[in-house]
């Protein structure tokens, strides 16, 4: 028994798995051998990518990572004394093995009191955005990774895990053909990045209508999409206000570049709304993983705005759209209350971000953010609501 086991089916939208170092290079094709490799400096492994050493992730081996829930008193109550980073995060630890496989993590979900996971990746958010300018290339990396994955962890392992593997949009055709292969190995819900679609003729949103063929796969397999925070690709528009040509580093964060964190998420989702896909494929159900809710409120009165002065570019109220195709997964230590009751109840996902530093320590702590709601409520945010959009049973498994 955990301090926080609950009645309630226990379903987190937003747990992670630490990929091994062969896991972008296991299945690739001898062509692109060289797009991915590891070196050593000064006594560290790092990742290349195109010949090029990226500080992504300061570690990319993941043997030693910083602790689940290290940032939480950083979001829970700021932070006063100005602590590095170093301090806020404390001391390492060695990566788990339930961090690595899903037998192990099963196990502790069962410790946890987690009934079900979706389950992210945590290196491949790096990769599409140092491939974009060779869209075939991006294509087969993305497709070793899920490759890798489906060995490893499996889409659906159990009924209880649930890996999301990552569908790149560049070429269209290349990206139907990814859906269906990894839907036939049992994906429930796939990511995909919440930035402009690279293209041979440069990026464009993936709300035109040259990505209806896609949307209308997805609709016909009534699989859930999800858009988790990544390397969207902006920090190029920060450096130009910085006068510097840094790659995204997400774990040295920068004031300036803290206060358009959401731009990204933001366009992905009003692209979806204003270039019509929503509209066209209302059955579509796009879920929002580790990108707060902040930006919401905002975003709709903008909205609701622009349709009052230009409804003639919209084919019904993008408010209303909004509402009825999106999902959100809020940080913990915002007013979850008042999100359910901007866009619904039925609309929020709770999710713990673990075993990442930024996340919960312990998952399903989440439910004490919840205090004062219905019970109903409580177990809609807690797992009923993903459980439905997955459509996986509503059901306490531990």
């Amino acid at each position: 028994m955990t301090a926080y086991e609950l009645a309630c089916p226990v379903f987190d939208a937003d747990n992670h798995l630490y990929e091994t170092e062969e896991a972008l290079t296991k299945f690739l094709p001898a062509r692109y051998q060289r797009a991915i490799e590891y070196v050593e400096v000064r006594g560290r492994k790092k990742i290349v990518v195109r010949g090029q050493i990226s500080d992504y992730i300061p570690n990319p081996t993941f043997e030693v990572v910083a602790r689940p829930g290290a940032q939480e008193d950083y979001f829970r109550k700021g932070n006063p004394d100005g602590l590095s980073r170093r301090e806020i995060f404390g001391e390492p630890m060695r990566a788990l093995p339930a961090f690595r496989n899903p037998e192990d993590r099963i196990k502790l979900m069962d410790e946890q009191g987690l009934d079900r996971a979706l389950m992210f990746p945590t290196l491949a958010s790096l990769v599409e955005e140092r491939m974009r300018d060779d869209p075939e290339m991006m294509h087969a990396v993305i497709h070793a990774l899920n490759e890798w994955i489906h060995e490893t962890w499996g889409f659906d392992h159990d009924g209880r895990i649930f890996t999301t593997p990552i569908i790149t949009l560049p070429i269209v055709d290349k990206a139907i053909e990814e859906l269906e292969w990894v839907i036939e190995r049992g994906a429930k819900a796939v990511l995909i990045r919440p930035a402009p679609v690279p293209g041979y003729r440069g990026p464009r949103s993936f709300g035109l209508p040259e990505f209806d063929p896609f949307w209308a796969k997805v609709v016909e397999h009534d699989i859930l999409v999800t858009m988790h925070s990544s390397d969207s690709g902006y920090e190029r528009y920060s450096n130009d206000w910085m006068g510097s040509g840094t790659e995204m580093l997400p774990f040295q964060p920068q004031a300036f570049r803290m206060l358009s964190a959401w731009r990204p998420i933001e366009d992905a989702v009003s692209a979806l709304i204003c270039h019509g896909a929503l509209s066209r494929f209302p059955e579509l159900k796009v879920a929002v993983i580790e990108n707060g809710s902040s930006w919401v409120e905002p975003l709709l009165k903008n909205l609701a705005d622009v349709y009052k002065k230009m409804p003639q570019d919209f084919s019904e109220n993008p408010v209303e759209v909004f509402k009825r195709n999106i999902y959100i997964s809020p940080f913990w230590e915002e007013d979850l209350g008042e999100l359910a009751e901007l866009i619904g109840v039925d609309h929020v996902l709770f999710g713990s971000d673990y075993p990442h530093p930024e996340g919960l320590a312990h998952p399903p702590s989440y439910v004490d953010e919840l205090a004062g709601l219905p019970d109903e409520t409580i177990r809609k945010i807690m797992g009923g609501n993903l459980a439905r959009l997955m459509n996986v049973k509503d059901e306490v498994l531990r």
